[in-house]
């Protein structure tokens, strides 16, 4: 039997994309068992995981309006664009309630990726701690220049993006003879250098490792999709990318927009649904109907 994993890239608001995807692996009763996460696209994976379908939909488009969710006022009051206390605090406990228990008793599992600003590397993180599940997204997700450090375990986290963004070699390396991967640009973007070097260079003097991998990481993103590339044309993985141009950003707030494309992700992930059921029928670690 084949191992299948299912690996989700972030991008900010673009994840509204990956939202569309997994609501659908849930209208067909697709679960896979091995999901790999980076930033948005780990906040999209534990609603998937916990069942609660279209959660991720309400989150990112009722409350994309409310300045304590994104906005300059976050930025200048805490450091941070995304308001992250409230997003992973009182989003999940008050809000829009997460289902904790469903999510913590799901034989899914979800692997959490964030950047060692130390060493320049990424953190695979475990998405079964009960006790740090949502401090690890809100790591995974805090993008440099745009948000604090999280100190977690005696480790200085961020934006798991940064060192790993698409990460398809850790699921392989993982056991995963079969890979999903859902990413959030069109199949022709080719990733630019990351602006303002001088501005992160000074802010982040301390972790030279960590401006290596910065200044490093349109070059690691443009090889990661070339692999993709690849290995898709071999039939051994399937990608599903936006097939219409993508015309948002990570920071975007048009509500109308964030539907448009949460709709374009279930469409796109319908039209592969049958080539997806067949790919992982021999496979041990996801369940289908």
């Amino acid at each position: 039997m084949s191992k299948v994993g299912l690996v989700l890239e972030g991008g900010g608001m673009r994840g509204l994309y990956t939202a569309g995807v997994l609501d659908y692996f849930l209208d067909e009763e697709i679960y896979f068992h091995n999901v790999i996460g980076v930033s948005a696209g780990a906040c999209n994976a534990v609603s998937y995981i916990a069942k609660q379908r279209g959660r991720n939909l309400k989150v990112n488009t009722e409350y994309i309006g409310d300045k304590r969710y994104l906005s300059m006022q976050n930025l200048i009051k805490q450091g941070s664009l995304f308001g992250m206390d409230f997003i992973f605090k009182m989003i999940p406990d008050e809000l829009v309630p997460f289902d904790y228990d469903a999510y913590f008793n799901s034989p899914m599992h979800l692997t959490i990726v964030a950047t060692n600003c130390e060493t320049g590397e990424p953190e695979y993180l475990d998405g079964r701690n009960t006790q740090l599940v949502n401090e690890y997204l809100r790591a995974s997700s805090s993008i440099p220049m745009f948000a604090p450090i999280v100190e977690l375990e005696g480790k200085k986290l961020l934006d798991g993006g940064t060192a790993d963004s698409i990460p398809i070699q850790y699921s392989i390396k993982q056991g995963h003879d079969k890979n999903i991967v859902v990413v959030t640009r069109n199949a022709d973007y080719i990733k630019k250098p990351e602006p303002f070097k001088h501005i992160y260079t000074h802010k982040y003097k301390q972790y030279p490792k960590l401006i290596h991998t910065i200044g490093n990481r349109h070059e690691n993103y443009n090889n990661t999709l070339k692999s993709l590339q690849e290995l898709e044309a071999e039939g051994k993985i399937i990608v599903i990318r936006p097939t219409k141009l993508i015309k948002i950003d990570r920071f975007e707030k048009d509500k109308n927009k964030l539907e448009e494309l949460y709709y374009e992700g279930y469409e796109d992930a319908k039209t592969l649904g049958n080539k997806i059921k067949l790919y992982c029928s021999n496979c041990d670690n996801v369940d289908m109907r």
